[in-house]
């Protein structure tokens, strides 16, 4: 043999070696084997059809995936070479799905809305414009459904389980996962400590999210307090029971009180293999987008018809998606990308509580619940920043970047994640001394003085103060044309709106004056916010995601950084003199205002002055002078303000204008946005005129349609 051919041979060798480690690029270990249809409806929405588009079908069913432990890009999912394997070495998992698609996709978009849904629910109604719950397709008024987002745009709409905190399927179209039990290996339980965090009423039984491993009371630790900052104290052993089978816990006699705050720490076993909802997402939006038919020869109902995938979600699964996105499972097992774009509502720089053994993805922190579940975790931001406590430098693109695959993202999200997650953290640096540049990938939006959610009621709940009534979904729409137009025409969307550290618009909650939130009578401020702690499970939990120490405790600060301590310092928007936040997306309800709209809120009851949770305040401004002066209240009053309905009316109408020019406001929306500006400035004291109010503005709220402004940011720059 000479040299040439050894050469040859060594490189074949070489090639076929690695192929075997990775894969071939034809070959997908990690994929889903076969799809069930339960139920097809053709045509849904009752037959309606859309203009261009024509009528829609709903396919809905389960599907069965695979995924192999020892590869790379699954090897990442905690415990999952402890989860059993079939007979081919692989871990099975099953899920439910949901899809709404064109009837004749070839006149659809071509491009597909992935929702990963919200605790087993559909949340993208207010977003789509459309009811119809975890069933829409059961939509039928045409009234409705010609007034409806996505499907007058030929978009395809799809939906699957991930969370197994979601429930079982229903008839309600509920979506949810089955995942494997992690085993040691020799098939016995894995146990491990465990903790639950429980608010509840009444005298039903709490369902612990993992079974006890031993139904020895002294094992485990219950407690109650009233306020966050009581101590809490400990219930014995006869005040309190486990059922028959480990899997719920009541007090004796029982009765929970309502809104106080009980934790039970205690020894579980089978942890679920969570992460394997990351794995479940890519192989399931990957499938559609590549492949034709599942091992058994059933269609793919979207076969050769996706050229983009754009995600809507609202809240957890955004947060869910932050790590989707950090584990690097934005890259299929073809090497090709999984999503186009990530539309993140309400997630901000948050993960998700699910790769840790005995995690539960249903968590979320607020300022007063779930503090001691893994979520707030470096890295926050989206570009590189160094963690001066772990010694850590990462974004949450970073592995994307290796591979390709990175998604456009657009980061929007309300002031209640200043207040109780850790939004500033998505865009300053781990110590809080700077602001970071702009990613290449992503843009960030605060959605000013807005509460977590959409369209309160108006009532208070457990709060102070009347709940937030704000609505962000105009400019999610907006955001998501700005997305795909960024993906396929590489046209960039608006620029970051969010406080900034530079212009002090970004600053602490105390004291109340250096946040400029006025002094309202009736109106308490505390200046309460979460703090971000990182917090000490045992060793190596964030490398390893299994805890040692449960509840975790707080990490005293290192030796070698004695100052800086356990904390990432984290900030909130400041107010103008009406307590309105001054930076980000100012909707036409703070540019042209009635109230005091906040992230924030307050609870009443026995828990006063606690947080109350994913709530914001709407205080209306006085009405007249007189009342002004009466109650004290230093904002001035609705008459003084607007002393003629024309003067609000213009206001409002050049507002608008205004978002629409920027781009974060579609022309479909201003004739409804108008209407409602007008009958809430009429409902709040603007005088009213002298006949009907006008149903058209006398401003034109729609300008030139390509006339962009301030897309581009100067900072902009690769993380590198």
């Amino acid at each position: 043999m000479n040299a040439r051919t050894r050469w040859t041979a060594s490189c074949l060798l070489a090639i076929l070696a690695l192929l075997a480690v990775c894969g071939s690029p034809g070959t997908a270990d990690a994929r889903i084997v076969r799809i069930q249809v339960t139920a097809t409806e053709s045509p849904t929405f009752g037959g309606y059809s859309w203009p261009g588009v024509g009528q829609y079908e709903k396919v809905v069913g389960k599907a069965f995936g695979e995924v192999d432990p020892f590869d790379t890009k699954n090897a990442v999912i905690v415990d999952i070479q402890l989860a059993p394997r079939n007979a081919g070495g692989k871990v099975e998992y099953s899920f439910d799905f949901y899809i709404l698609k064109p009837i004749d996709l070839s006149r659809g978009a071509h491009k597909v809305m992935y929702e990963p849904p919200n605790r087993g629910g559909k949340t993208w109604g207010n977003f789509g414009r459309m009811p119809g719950g975890n069933d829409p397709g059961s939509v039928t008024d045409p009234t409705v459904l010609a007034n409806a987002f996505l499907m007058p745009r030929g978009y395809t709409m799809v939906w699957s389980g991930w969370d197994k905190a979601a429930g079982t399927s229903t008839a309600g179209f509920n979506t949810t996962i089955t995942l494997p039990i992690a085993k040691n290996a020799d098939g016995s339980s894995i146990t491990g400590p465990a903790y639950e965090y429980i608010v509840m009423s009444g005298t039903a039984a709490f369902p612990l999210n993992y079974p006890a491993a031993t139904l020895d009371k002294s094992k485990a630790t219950l407690t109650h307090r009233v306020h966050l900052n009581d101590v809490p104290a400990v219930i014995p052993a006869t005040g309190w029971t486990y059922n028959a089978s480990g899997t719920t816990i009541n007090l004796v006699p029982a009765g929970w009180v309502a809104n106080d705050i009980y934790e039970f720490s205690y020894t579980a076993n089978d942890p679920s293999v969570n992460g394997l909802g990351f794995a479940a997402i890519r192989d399931w939006n990957a499938w559609l987008r590549y492949e034709a038919a599942d091992d058994f020869g059933t269609p793919n109902p979207l076969k050769g018809d996706i050229q983009r995938i754009y995600t809507e979600v609202v809240s957890q699964p955004g947060r869910l998606l932050n790590d989707f996105r950090h584990l690097g499972f934005n890259q299929a097992e073809n090497g090709k990308k999984v999503f186009d774009g990530l539309m993140q509502w309400i997630a901000a720089g948050d993960g998700i509580n699910m790769n840790y053994r005995f995690s539960q993805p249903g968590r979320t922190e607020r300022n007063r619940q779930d503090h001691l579940y893994a979520e707030g975790v470096f890295p926050f931001a989206n570009v590189k920043t160094h963690d001066p406590i772990t010694g850590k430098t990462d974004s949450r693109y970073a592995r994307c970047k290796e591979t390709g695959t990175c998604p456009y993202g657009v980061e929007i999200y309300s002031a209640n994640e200043y207040w109780v997650k850790a939004a500033s953290l998505l865009h300053t640096n781990s110590q809080g001394t700077r602001d970071l540049h702009e990613s290449r990938f992503t843009r960030n939006y605060l959605i000013s003085s807005h509460q977590h959610g959409t369209g309160n009621s108006a009532s208070k709940g457990n709060c102070q103060q009347f709940l937030n009534p704000l609505n962000s979904a105009p400019v999610q729409r907006a955001l998501f044309v700005a997305l795909d137009e960024w993906a396929t025409e590489h046209t960039k969307p608006p620029r970051s709106r969010v406080p900034r550290l530079h212009d002090k618009t970004l600053v602490p909650p105390l004291p109340q004056a250096g946040m400029g939130f006025p002094s309202i009578p009736g109106v308490t401020y505390t200046g309460l916010k979460t703090t971000r702690y990182l917090l000490d499970y045992g060793p190596h939990y964030y490398d390893t995601g299994i805890a040692t120490v449960n509840p975790p405790l707080i990490t005293p600060p290192y030796e070698d950084n004695p100052h800086n301590g356990p904390i990432y310092p984290s900030f909130i928007p400041k107010t103008d003199r009406d307590g309105n936040d001054i930076a980000g997306v100012r909707l036409v309800d703070v540019t042209v205002p009635i109230a005091t709209y906040t992230g924030w809120a307050l609870r009443a009851g026995p828990q006063a002055n606690d947080g109350c949770e994913s709530a914001g305040q709407f205080v209306p401004f006085p009405k007249t002078k007189a009342d002004r002066l009466a109650s004290g209240d230093p904002r001035q009053s609705v008459e003084e303000r607007y002393p003629t309905f024309e003067q609000y009316q213009h206001r409002v109408a050049h507002a608008i204008r205004e978002m629409v020019e920027d781009r974060l406001m579609l022309c479909e929306d201003t004739a409804s946005e108008y209407a409602r500006l007008i009958a809430l400035g009429l409902a709040q004291g603007v005088p009213a005129p002298p006949g009907p109010p006008p149903a058209v503005s006398p401003v034109p709220l729609c300008g030139d349609k390509n006339e962009h402004h301030g897309d581009d940011r100067d900072d902009e720059r690769d993380d590198d």
